[in-house]
């Protein structure tokens, strides 16, 4: 498992509630939602890790999630193009904090489209949808430039499945080989050779969990999922994400982590 050291955040900002969503749970309290943030930033401290603030972006409501602009790996950024339109421009000013810290970046380039929250690393392999934001162009620059790193990595099209907006709206890898899945990819064949920890239909949402050096951070009141883990020895930090989930997002989206150490050892803002 991977030892994150650093991670780059943003809050939301006012026009948090104008992004786009297919939740159907109402318009987000952005007071509470900043709240939220808040927390889960103090979580991922807790959990030993160096955090990067930006400023919020007022020209992007769904700048929040900053997971969907960036995948890095321990050597290599690659900055994506979200598969939304309204997104495109969010990769822009998530750019400068990235080069900040990667001295390779590349980009995926038209005609493809990739969101980071569909990749999910698992070890040296890596898992990328195909959904309505990641489209086959996108996934296939971004498997070639893994390989030039030694990764190995395969698609999972997830765009029969209309609950989940990205692979990792039901996917997580938490470590030791062990993968929690949300129901509609419990029969997935590329996923046989983890060990499968499935959640239980009505806690769908928690399979967007996110491991954290020892800690796995999970929504808040999914009960079954924290006693799935504890009985796995894992140590679990539930966390009230609502706000969030009204906007199609989860704990993942929230930021991107890394192992690559800050270059002053401290927080920064860019």
């Amino acid at each position: 498992m991977t030892t994150f050291t650093h991670a780059i955040v943003r809050a939301p900002g006012d026009s948090f509630a104008d992004g786009l969503t297919e939740a159907g749970l109402g318009a987000p309290d952005l007071g509470l939602a900043r709240k939220q943030h808040a927390a889960y930033c103090d979580a991922i401290v807790r959990c030993g890790v160096a955090l990067t603030r930006l400023d919020a972006d007022e020209r992007f409501p769904d700048s929040t999630f900053v997971e969907d602009t960036a995948v890095l790996t321990a050597n290599l950024a690659v900055l994506a193009r979200p598969g939304a339109p309204s997104r495109e421009g969010e990769v822009d000013s998530v750019a400068g904090a990235v080069r900040g810290f990667f001295r390779r970046v590349a980009s995926i380039v038209p005609p493809g489209t990739l969101d980071g929250g569909d990749v999910c690393q698992a070890g040296d392999r890596f898992f990328i949808g195909l959904s309505r934001r990641t489209n086959l162009a996108g996934a296939a620059q971004l498997i070639a430039l893994l390989e030039t790193e030694g990764f190995t990595a395969e698609t999972i099209d997830i765009r029969h499945s209309p609950t989940l907006l990205h692979l990792k709206s039901g996917i997580a890898w938490i470590g030791r080989d062990t993968i929690v899945l949300g129901p509609e990819l419990a029969a997935e064949p590329a996923l046989r050779k983890f060990a499968r920890l499935v959640v239980e239909p009505g806690e769908s949402y928690g399979a967007n969990c996110v491991a954290i050096n020892d800690h796995v951070l999970i929504p808040a009141g999914h009960d079954a999922l924290e006693r799935s883990l504890s009985r796995a020895s894992f140590g679990a930090i539930p966390l009230d994400v609502s706000e969030f989930r009204k906007m199609d997002g989860g704990l993942s989206c929230l930021s991107l982590r890394f192992a690559n150490p800050p270059n002053d050892g401290h927080s920064a803002r860019v």
